[in-house]
């Protein structure tokens, strides 16, 4: 028998290869909750959406989808944050500014 007819049983299954893209949304993700806060949820977003591209493409071309939607969930969350900061903020200084004004 030919080796090349023969089928293939048993093996290991190929395994692919975690996308960069994924890594770099989840470390931007960590790095923005203590270091950059606006442009690390900006570098998560941005290529945790590009991960995902890759990770669920037909075939996928890399793993790491989990990784992606973690970069992203971070990304948002902090985003959140800061708009919540920002109205934070504007709600201080306009107490105050209201607050002054009554009194003179």
């Amino acid at each position: 028998m030919n080796q090349q007819n023969l089928p293939n049983y048993g093996g290991y299954p190929t395994s692919l290869p975690t996308s960069t893209m994924a890594t770099v949304s989840l470390i931007a993700g960590i790095l923005g909750f203590f270091l950059f806060p606006l442009l690390g949820s900006i570098i998560a977003l941005i290529t945790g959406y590009m991960a995902r591209q890759e990770t669920r493409a037909v075939p996928p071309k890399a793993s790491g989808d989990g990784m992606a939607t973690a970069g992203i969930v971070m990304g948002w969350i902090q985003i959140g944050l800061a708009v919540i900061g920002v109205c934070c903020v504007i709600a201080y200084f306009g107490f105050f500014a209201a607050l002054f004004a009554s009194n003179q």
